[in-house]
């Protein structure tokens, strides 16, 4: 009995166990099915739209400014070389490097000993071919006199044998004392043959004394322009530069001792690609007289100048590539020989065109234009210039549309947008004469005496400036007008 009690009851805990098992089962089985009907069901789809920033174009007449970096050179530059070798014996006192030296002055004199005494030597040998000449002429005189007299010697012998002839005919004289007449006249034109011929060697030897003079006074010169190239001078006001003498030193014939640089007449050299270069040309062909501003970026302040394009480089050069353009600067306050400056060049003003941005404008050429129902749209455009991170471009088409501001590979033709914000547009309008958004000189002030020590004593005291810098901005300042931007700057760091 006890047996049985157990097995069913065995029994029954199988059958419970598999019970459980399978309503586990069938709730698995059933919750599958639902998740797969679920799956299986697909909402209705919607369209992707894409949030752009936009500009808006608008027409403008705008003039490009074109930039790019050259160096400053001096229109005028002289080597200084000794004419004449020697020892220095006389140095002035600015000839150094950096000294400032007017024309005329003199510079350094090597020794005139040699010069001297050959100038003497010419002096002498110029009296002794004076004094051959007027020997000569008084010679020439003297056989014009002698000439003279047998001339008369010889019309009296001719008259004389005329008489004796006439005495002859008439009875009176012998035929011995014709023929003592004809014998007296004919010496005399001998005589006369023979003066004539000393006058000839006269004359000759007065040609050739003039000819000594000649030759007496060329070697003087000569000797005299040595004598002269033993003092070296300045050509015209300036600056010396690689100065490489000293008193003392021994020097040869045509060494150069040091250069000669005008720092008031500067003008820069850079060069512009083929398609730059295109762009500056006018519709003749020529490059016209272009203004140019020329700055360079200093510690504190830039050093700007204006200038104007001059003249262009007649060859391309080996290795090189576009146009070696110089403009002319009309100041050169803190800029010198050999400056790196960069240059920027108001090119002609484009009618109907607009500004905006590069990321705007594929490869091809082309802009997304957004329509009225916010889709995009592809439109054609021609790029004019290239100005920083902005193009700007013919506008004939695109005057007051709207146009995406940054392509991106998601975007296309048809393409449905959400506009969330405009480009800033401010550095792309003109300013001034249609100039672009670039640095502009600053209005230059006069000072008044006060001022411009208080400034002046800054700049000098303030040792965290080069030296360099602080004379360079110390010449800005004693100029009669300064920018008011580096006033304003220097102004600021004292407190005033």
């Amino acid at each position: 009995m006890k047996f049985l009690r157990r097995s069913l009851f065995g029994l029954f805990l199988v059958a419970s166990c598999a019970a459980l098992v399978f309503v586990a089962g069938y709730r698995m089985y059933t919750s599958v099915q639902e998740k797969a009907a679920q799956d299986s069901f697909s909402p209705p789809a919607r369209e992707r739209q894409f949030a752009v920033n936009v500009v808006t174009v608008e027409l403008a007449d705008i003039a490009p400014e074109l930039s790019t970096f050259g160096e400053v050179r001096a229109r005028r530059t002289l080597e200084l070389r000794a004419a004449q070798g020697g020892e220095i014996i006389e140095l002035a006192s600015t000839f150094e490097e950096g000294g400032v030296v007017k024309a005329g002055d003199m510079l350094l004199r090597v020794d005139q000993t040699d010069a001297q005494a050959n100038v003497r030597v010419a002096q002498a040998d110029l009296q002794e071919a004076e004094a051959e000449l007027n020997d000569a002429e008084r010679g020439l005189e003297i056989a014009e006199d002698d000439l003279a007299a047998a001339r008369a010697q010889l019309v009296l012998r001719t008259a004389a044998l005329t008489r004796q002839r006439n005495l002859a005919d008439r009875g009176v004289g012998t035929e011995s004392s014709v023929e003592d007449a004809a014998l007296s006249e004919a010496a005399a034109q001998q005589s006369v043959l023979s003066k004539r011929q000393s006058l000839a060697t006269a004359k000759a030897r007065v040609d050739q004394s003039k000819n000594g003079v000649l030759r007496a006074e060329i070697n003087m010169s000569e000797t005299e322009r040595s004598l002269a190239e033993t003092t070296v001078v300045a050509a015209f006001d300036g600056t010396l530069s690689d100065v490489s003498v000293a008193l003392g030193a021994l020097i040869n014939a045509n060494e150069q001792i040091g250069s000669l640089i005008d720092p008031n007449d500067l003008e820069i050299a850079f060069r512009v690609s083929t398609q730059q270069y295109s762009n500056l040309t006018s519709a003749e062909g020529g490059l016209p007289t272009l203004p140019v501003i020329a700055s360079m970026n200093l510690a504190d302040f830039d050093v700007t100048a204006q200038g104007q394009i001059t003249r262009e480089s007649a060859a391309v050069g080996t290795g090189q590539t576009g146009r070696l353009l110089f403009a002319r600067l009309d100041s050169s306050l803190g800029l010198r020989p050999g400056d790196f400056v960069t240059v920027r060049i108001q090119e002609p003003v484009l009618k109907n065109v607009a500004r905006i941005p590069a990321a705007a404008v594929d490869a091809a050429n082309t802009v997304l234009a957004v329509t009225s129902d916010s889709r995009l749209e592809i439109v054609s455009t021609s790029v004019l210039r290239r100005v920083g991170d902005d193009v700007i471009v013919d506008a004939t088409d695109l005057a007051g549309r709207v146009i995406v501001a940054e392509r991106s590979p998601l975007l296309g033709a048809g393409i449905r947008v959400k506009i969330i914000g405009t480009a800033d547009q401010s550095d792309a309008t003109p300013r001034g004469e249609g100039l672009p958004a670039a640095p502009e000189l600053s209005e230059n002030i006069e000072l008044t005496p006060e001022r411009r020590e208080k400034l002046l004593a800054f700049v000098q005291n303030n040792t965290r400036m080069s030296e360099d810098v602080r004379n360079r901005m110390a010449e800005q300042l004693q100029a009669k007008h300064v920018s008011a931007d580096l006033i304003a700057r220097l102004e600021s760091r004292m407190g005033g």
